[in-house]
């Protein structure tokens, strides 16, 4: 296959439409649109649904799509492989995850990794989970490390360890004796609350819904940081992974409480990779450094 044409066709894909995909790649319409049919007649049948809002992926142009990014990116191993021999061996992982493990949890993972792996270089972008694995789904990210509560086409999850939510509070606050709390017992203090498209809020409108309780949250926002710095300042609970809190919880005057609604215990946190890609050395380095941070009893809770 032409592979001007391969290059045309998963820019139109991650794009979701011709327009877009010119402005990316700097071709005409007209050009783009020509490669697209090209293809098409090669492989015999359409890739994209023509829909008014865009261009979307069939199931044969969704086949030909995993196949594009994962031959691409074997070759830009092999590539790596063959410039290390010769060069300083430098490599960058491009690590694409969610708030929750970005602030303090993945930048101690990658000092951890330099220390025998003084060439490797980091790429950290953070975005919401579904977001996180679309890049990883898209061949812009070698990993995603997020929570997840359903499975994932095209992606191979190399590690997955359980994540219940906690509820997180100033550690003098009057719930943070207790061993464990319900969502019932959060009813009569202040609630801080991630937006919604969170694992966490989805779990928590879930089992909210199972009990028939009704919260009206006094404070809302996608960035959990500012959660956690309003609980430290008033009687307000938030929510959160124990991973995402623990090294703070002393240094910030916090106490984190499991919840005992089951709902809550239904995600995990994953580290994700493409389906059927092989990956390079360093990256699976990396991967069993986190499955070994991510094992240790302190991090789950």
């Amino acid at each position: 296959m032409d592979q001007t044409a391969l290059r045309y066709f998963l820019e139109v894909a991650r794009s979701g439409s011709l327009s877009k995909a010119s402005e990316r790649l700097y071709v005409a319409i007209s050009a783009l649109s020509r490669q697209i049919a090209k293809l098409e007649e090669q492989m015999g049948t359409p890739l994209f649904e023509r829909r008014p809002r865009g261009m979307v992926l069939t199931d044969a142009g969704r086949l030909l799509a995993n196949h594009a990014r994962r031959s691409q990116l074997e070759d830009e191993r092999i590539a790596d492989e063959i410039r290390g021999m010769t060069a300083d061996g430098r490599v960058t992982i491009r690590v694409a995850s969610s708030e929750g493990v970005a602030p303090y949890f993945l930048p101690q993972v990658f000092a951890h990794f330099l220390r025998t792996h003084p060439r490797a270089h980091f790429q950290l972008d953070v975005s919401a989970p579904s977001a996180a694995t679309q890049r990883v789904r898209e061949g812009t990210h070698d990993l995603a490390v997020c929570f997840s509560i359903a499975p994932e086409r095209d992606i191979q999850v190399q590690v997955a360890q359980r994540a219940p939510i906690y509820a997180l509070m100033r550690h003098d606050h009057p719930l943070a004796a207790h061993e464990s709390v319900s969502l019932a017992d959060l009813m009569e203090w202040p609630l801080a609350m991630d937006n919604q498209g969170v694992t966490i809020r989805q779990l928590f409108d879930i089992a909210c819904s199972l009990e028939g309780l009704i919260f009206e949250p006094v404070f809302v926002s996608n960035y959990h940081q500012a959660l956690q710095s309003f609980v430290r300042h008033t009687d307000a609970v938030t929510l959160t992974g124990y991973i995402t809190v623990r090294t703070r919880l002393k240094v910030d005057g916090l106490a984190a409480v499991p919840i005992a609604n089951p709902e809550l215990h239904q995600r995990t946190l994953q580290v994700q990779t493409m389906a059927g890609r092989t990956l390079p050395q360093p990256v699976i380095a990396f991967v069993d450094l986190l499955r070994q941070e991510m094992e240790r009893p302190e991090v789950v809770g």
